[in-house]
């Protein structure tokens, strides 16, 4: 570890305007900009990653020559000032208190660097809390998909802000607006759903969340991540631009507008042959133009490396920075490779123009002196951080917080009535019954990290465990206290060996009820033979290994079997499913997911979540998404049949609700009107519970193919048995707009028909209205959402 520094030089007098904060942020910007050496400049376009990796054991896969060589110590690099520090905490296990003593020191080190005394942001992930040994694991996004409830997601993210703002953070990288394309993509697990309308509500409730309480939202990945071809990591994307527009983008607009981002990163995609890193159309006149973002664009990790080793459009280090940094790439991370002296070099031959540079820096120097980093008095602040202690970064309210999301994000496919369990008897069998961190996702903190090397640095720091996660077996235990409970794992995710099928059967023989574990262990890049995350790219939806021989054999025992679903993709369960006596899905659930589930296998919890994308009935030619064309759908002239098994939106309860009295207030409004779609829904069956109305919209006659229906809004009701509720929902045309022949957004007249019901396949209301006028060309100010209100009968 680097000692600090002393000064390099004394610092600037309280009469320089950058020091003032009274003044603009842009004329003290401007000012600190005009003092500044070119090496300075770019030194605010760089990260350090002081990661005391072992050899051979990266926490990432390092590309092939990036890091040959190395930047020097900490003291070299931040000489001219740094951009960013990069993730302090949640690179290797530390207690939150050696986590913060680590930060005091680099960031004193370059504080004292630098001339003029300008510290560095710091960023961590934070996609399903801190990435931290000690922090609180909350449920995976695509489970906050599943819960179809943005103000609780807003929650989660507030205090996901708070634990960043405790460590000295400033930036989170989070969250992902991919829109789910393909199931077979390893980071499924890491987007909100296939609905690009649920994923821009949902992820700018999160954003709104973490820039609330202070720090800065990162929106990933921009743009197309999702859409690589055949669901491989960084592959080529291409899809075409209405698509692009339509689908892909429409999150990042929301999350801008609604959330208030102000941190973008680019992917590592190309599209069309365009590198994202390296798409000035994309950053410059998509993202800044017509989506007007003014705040930062950051490269992924090696992002722009990438150009030269991986996309071939650059020839060396300097030829990628320049590619990058004309394209609109502001900052380089996790660590300086191409935006350092290489650039700097660019610059001095002629080949790069300053004035990028000073775009740049100017950019990193607006949010620092945003977030008060460019003032004296910050330096006092940031040492006045309290001391941690163990438990802090995972406090009893967020670990409560974690189970009501746990507890709402799952999903209840289907039922005879073994549910909620009532037998005396259970056998809880499978490959994840004893698994505690089959509940969490790839960027919890002890399923990022290699095995090997989380043992070895978790000895060295003096911890057992970073956070309590309770297996599923124990979960059901407490909860079921007069239950004989036999549990029963297989000894791998796969199954492997004959004797785990021939345990699990012989348990099953022996129970009135089987529960029956399936699905996905997250991690890296498959390490582990893991099956879910990033890089963990599937051939097909099939499920992993043996399972599916597994529940065959479990099945054929004629005793009532739930298959319990763990993953962080939907798998085909077509065949299985259908002899199941329950099905039960859930999304990762994080670290309060045994006891979730526990909870609503009982009974005690009602389950209130929903699918947010579809679950398909085979391994192959499944479509991906209920967001298609009319020729995608079962034909004639097609004996490939895509239908879902469970379709998006699906989810039972413990009781039962009926839809009556669809409306509109108006039967013809102006293309650029607003009509109100009313509906009651009632629950009719003997127990309270949560219905997800949804309202979804069609265009059966347009100047391009749209959709056969899309999502326009949803609201959660929950009614004691007998009553109802009316729900109405406020459509301005706009939220029917779409990319049109001339790529354009547009509003066209015509017939729109409304449909409702408790999911995209389950719509049993029509109505329609009429757009009457002229077509409209829509602009930024567009409307994005669709207000909901609920009012009890």
């Amino acid at each position: 570890m680097p000692e600090p520094l002393q000064d390099a030089a004394a610092p600037p007098s309280a009469e320089q305007p950058w020091r003032d904060p009274s003044l603009p942020v842009s004329d003290r910007v401007a000012d600190l900009l005009d003092r500044m050496t070119l090496e300075e400049k770019v030194g605010q376009l760089g990260a350090f990653w002081a990661a005391p990796l072992r050899p051979g054991e990266p926490v990432l896969a390092v590309p092939e020559g990036a890091t040959d060589p190395l930047p020097g110590p900490l003291e070299e690099a931040a000489a001219n000032g740094l951009g960013q520090l990069t993730r302090v905490h949640g690179t290797e296990p530390l207690t939150p208190a050696a986590g913060l003593e680590r930060l005091r020191l680099l960031q004193n080190t370059v504080i004292g660097a630098n001339r003029f005394r300008i510290p560095a942001l710091v960023h961590e992930e934070c996609l399903t809390g801190l990435l931290s040994w000690t922090s609180t694991v909350f449920p995976t996004p695509l489970a906050w998909g599943a819960a179809f409830d943005p103000e609780l997601i807003e929650e989660m993210a507030t205090a996901i802000g708070g634990v960043l703002r405790s460590i000295g953070a400033q930036v989170g990288l989070a969250p992902i607006l991919d829109v789910t394309r393909d199931y077979r993509w390893g980071r499924t697990e890491e987007t909100i759903g296939d609905d690009p309308y649920l994923v821009g509500i949902i992820g700018s409730a999160y954003v709104r969340g973490l820039e609330g309480s202070g720090i800065v939202a990162t929106l990933k990945h921009f743009a197309g991540h999702s859409s690589a071809a055949a669901g491989r990591n960084m592959a080529p994307v291409t899809c075409g631009p209405r698509e692009f527009a339509d689908v892909i983008l429409e999150p990042f607009v929301a999350a801008l507008r609604l959330g208030g981002a102000r941190s973008v990163m680019v992917s590592q995609n190309d599209v069309d042959g365009v590198p994202s890193t390296g798409d000035r159309h994309l950053i410059d006149d998509v993202l800044r133009g017509e989506m007007g973002f003014d705040g930062i664009v950051q490269a992924d990790y090696f992002g722009i490396w990438h150009l030269k080793h991986i996309h071939g459009v650059a020839g060396s280090r300097e030829e990628a920075a320049a590619v990058a940094l004309r394209a609109g790439v502001d900052m380089e991370l996790p660590t300086i490779h191409c935006y350092g002296p290489p650039l700097v070099e660019m610059v001095r031959q002629g080949r790069v123009e300053e004035e990028l540079v000073d775009r740049a820096a100017s950019r990193v120097l607006t949010l620092k002196c945003e977030l008060g980093m460019l003032d004296e008095a910050w330096k006092d602040e940031f040492d006045a951080l309290p001391a941690l202690e163990r438990g802090d970064l995972d406090p009893p309210e967020h670990r409560a917080l974690a189970r009501r999301l746990a507890e709402e994000s799952v999903v209840l496919l289907a039922n005879d009535g073994t549910l909620p369990l009532r037998a005396s008897s259970l056998a809880l069998v499978g490959p994840l019954a004893e698994e505690p961190l089959a509940m969490m996702g790839c960027y919890a903190f002890a399923n990022h990290n290699s095995l090997d090397f989380l043992d070895e640095m978790s000895a060295r720091a003096g911890m057992e465990q970073g956070v309590h996660v309770a297996s599923l077996g124990d979960a059901l235990a407490a909860e079921l206290p007069d239950a004989k409970i036999q549990v029963t794992a297989a000894g791998d995710l796969r199954v492997t060996r004959d004797a785990d099928i021939a345990a699990a059967v012989a348990a099953a023989r022996d129970a009135d009820v089987c529960v029956l574990t399936l699905g996905d262990r997250a991690g890296l890049f498959g390490a582990g033979g893991r099956t879910s995350g990033e890089g963990c790219d599937a051939e097909t939806v099939a499920l992993p290994g043996r399972q599916a021989e597994l529940a065959e054999a479990v099945l054929a025992t004629g005793t009532p079997t739930v298959l319990l679903m763990l993953s962080g993709r939907p798998y085909a369960l077509g065949g299985l499913a259908e002899r199941a006596a329950a099905v039960v899905q859930a999304f990762f659930p994080g670290e309060e997911g045994a006891g979730a589930l526990a909870g609503i296998l009982s009974g005690r919890v009602e389950p209130s979540g929903r699918l947010p994308v579809s679950m398909p009935r085979h391994a192959g030619g499944h479509q991906g998404s209920y967001l298609h064309a009319a020729t995608a759908e079962p034909s004639m002239v097609s004996t490939s049949d895509p239908t879902p098994l469970y379709p998006f939106g699906h989810g039972l309860t413990w009781t039962t609700f009926a839809y009556e009295d669809l409306t509109t207030d108006s039967e013809v409004i102006a293309t650029d009107g607003t009509v109100r779609v009313g509906v009651t829904v009632r629950n009719t069956g003997e127990r309270a519970g949560t219905e997800v109305v949804q309202l979804y919209l069609s265009d059966p006659v347009a100047s391009v193919v749209r959709p056969v229906r899309a999502l326009a809004g949803w609201a959660r009701v929950r009614l004691e048995p007998g009553r109802a509720a009316r729900v109405e929902f406020t459509v301005h045309a706009d939220r029917v707009s779409f990319t049109g022949a001339g790529l354009r957004r547009v509003v066209e007249p015509g017939v729109i028909h409304a449909e409702a019901g408790p999911s995209s396949a389950d719509l049993p209301l029509r109505a329609s209205f009429t757009l009457d006028g002229p077509e409209r060309v829509l602009g930024a100010d567009r409307v994005l959402t669709v207000p909901v209100s609920v009012r009890p009968l």
